[in-house]
């Protein structure tokens, strides 16, 4: 059974999990970085062949975008479960649950329609990363550290 401790833990797991890709992506757009993003792709995009790399200013950056998104998006959680969860456990939790979801529902639909199937596979892997325990609300008897209600 989730409690609110938990939640506001799993927050912080999340921001992680999403923050983590950001500048992976962002160093990227650099010959001299961007392996680890390449072979990320090269495994998303099976079977593991070279293919795609990042040789176009194009994916490059597309990379920039992507990365900068993300490691906002991850700051945006971190700071809700530091500053809001306390006040709006629920409204917090349902937040970046609904964001999760609109994340994988519009990266897994771009997956297929672009012909990399695949993707939906490990997207669902980084949802499940995502929200954790905080699929479920808390226990109604649990109340978060500094909640005035």
């Amino acid at each position: 059974m989730a409690t609110h401790a938990t939640h506001k833990s799993w927050l912080r797991i999340a921001a992680v999990v999403i923050g983590f890709f950001g500048p992976v992506l962002t160093l990227a757009t650099l010959p001299a970085t961007n392996e680890p993003a390449r072979f990320g792709l090269d495994v998303l995009t099976w079977p593991i062949d070279g293919f795609p790399d990042y040789s176009s200013e194009e994916i490059r950056f597309l990379s920039a975008l992507a990365g900068g998104f993300l490691v906002g998006w991850g700051v945006t959680v971190w700071m809700l479960s530091a500053l809001v969860y306390d006040l709006a456990p629920e409204a917090v939790r349902r937040s970046v649950v609904t964001g999760a979801w609109a994340w994988f529902l519009f990266d897994s639909l771009g997956s297929v329609t672009s012909g990399q199937w695949p993707n939906v596979l490990w997207n669902i892997l980084v949802l499940l990363a995502i929200v954790g325990p905080m699929w479920r609300p808390a226990h109604p008897s649990t109340k978060a550290q500094g909640n005035p209600a």
